[in-house]
């Protein structure tokens, strides 16, 4: 994996300049349901040689492509500028970007050295005339510009917005080939935004609902090689996974890791009955967390790791249910019409993600901890299966079409119901597992 250098760069002009994405006039507050886009310039980086030219384009490229795909930046074109950026020391001309509406201005440098790339930027609050924070650089390989670009998008999101970061992340899903009678599966990952997908699996045997662990390292997935389906944990890296040991005779299914990364809960079904297990990792010793006799699954624990939200059918239609992580009484918190599944907490801890179907349609919509304040965010033949970004501004999740030739894809989606829009993938795609932010 690809290990990048962090450092702030000084001695350059204006390296003073306050930190105004906490106190300045500049900053995009995200608590609205409508939000105009705030304009923003990117212009190309600034090349420090032949060898950097092609990567200073497509870097800025990349970094203006993450922020407008938020919905919350309107990038102004090029064609407007009056301003041309051709040296990343001199003073910026702001009132030539005040004269086309831009509120915030990224610049940047990139240099080769063999191998080696290098990038440094800025980020500016146009109308104040001030820079916002200090200027950074990246460090790495060629081959990982885009995660530079990525860590690039971070970084400016995060002094606008105030929120955490998520560009530079990766999401684990099943690829899908084929025709939906013979659909063929297997497990990729890929980058936030669909680009450098790699695949870990074959397509021989089906596989389902991959989980990252807490570090983005390790992989859990339902793999049904055996005729059954079977829980595997595959290491990212090495892409080399195992079998992990629960009862035989049983089928296991729908695991997730706990936040410490310690432990695994999952479904377990015996005799009939399906209820909810805990497993030590390091000890493989399993424990049973439910004894009903619905049908238990869909397990998420909370980020402390105190509270797991489950789907259970116990009440007679499925629901969502909260218990402690040890087991023990559950409470309902879902009681709005329809059937509630695939419940996931999010990263703040503050709401849960699910699928709903009602009236022949499904949904995703999220709900406070204690059920209140359900909003639907999406609507469809077939939505399913919600999974966060590490900041817990976006939901990624499946969408199923119609009919015989229906072809499974990605979405994503704002907390607030807007900015719904497809991932691009090769193949169709379903069940994303979005990982946390890379080192």
């Amino acid at each position: 994996m690809m290990k990048l250098l962090i450092s702030l760069f000084v001695g350059l002009t204006l390296m003073s300049a306050p930190v105004h994405a906490q106190s300045g006039p500049l900053r995009l507050e995200l608590d609205q349901g409508i939000i105009e886009p705030l304009p923003f310039a990117v212009p190309s980086f600034v090349p420090d040689g032949p060898a950097a030219s092609q990567y200073a384009a497509d870097i800025s490229r990349v970094v203006a492509a993450d922020l407008t795909g938020t919905g919350l930046f309107r990038e102004i074109s090029s064609d407007a500028f009056i301003s041309r950026v051709s040296s990343f020391d001199a003073p910026v001309q702001f009132a030539d970007w005040k004269a086309i509406n831009a509120e915030a201005l990224v610049t940047g440098a990139v240099n080769v050295s063999g191998n080696r790339l290098t990038v440094r930027f800025r980020v500016w609050d146009v109308f104040s005339g001030q820079e916002l924070g200090n200027g950074l650089q990246f460090a790495g390989t060629t081959e990982g510009w885009r995660r530079m670009a990525h860590k690039v998008s971070d970084q400016v999101y995060s002094r606008i917005t105030g929120e955490g970061a998520y560009f530079d992340s990766r999401v684990a899903f099943v690829s899908e080939s084929g025709p939906k009678d013979q659909r063929r599966k297997r497990l990729a990952i890929m980058d936030y935004d669909g680009a450098n997908v790699q695949y870990l699996t074959d397509s021989a045997a089906i596989v389902l609902a991959p989980r990252f662990s807490p570090n983005g390292e390790q992989l859990l997935y339902t793999s049904y090689e055996t005729g059954q389906p079977r829980i595997y944990v595959l290491d990212v890296g090495r892409v080399k996974r195992q079998e992990l040991n629960t009862q035989e005779g049983t089928m296991s299914f729908s695991p997730r890791f706990s936040p410490d990364g310690r432990s695994i809960v999952y479904s377990l079904t015996q005799g009939g009955n399906t209820d909810l297990w805990k497993m030590d990792l390091a000890s493989g010793q399993s424990v049973r967390l439910t004894n009903t006799p619905a049908i238990e699954t869909a397990p998420s624990y909370s980020p402390d790791g105190s509270r797991i939200v489950f789907e259970s059918d116990r009440s007679g239609t499925p629901q969502l249910y909260i218990m402690p992580a040890n087991g023990g009484e559950a409470t309902r918190i879902s009681f709005g019409q329809g059937r509630y599944g695939t419940p996931v907490w999010s990263p703040r801890g503050d709401l849960i993600a699910f699928t709903k179907q009602n009236k022949g349609r499904f949904h995703i919509g999220v709900m406070r901890t204690d059920g209140s304040e359900e909003r639907l965010l999406t609507a469809s033949f077939l939505d399913e299966g919600p999974t966060w970004s590490p900041n817990g501004r976006v939901i990624m999740f499946t969408r199923e079409t119609q009919g015989a030739s229906g072809r499974s894809t990605l979405y994503s989606v704002d907390i607030s119901g807007r900015n719904l829009r497809p991932v691009r993938t090769p193949d169709g795609g379903s069940d994303p597992s979005w990982g946390p932010l890379q080192n």
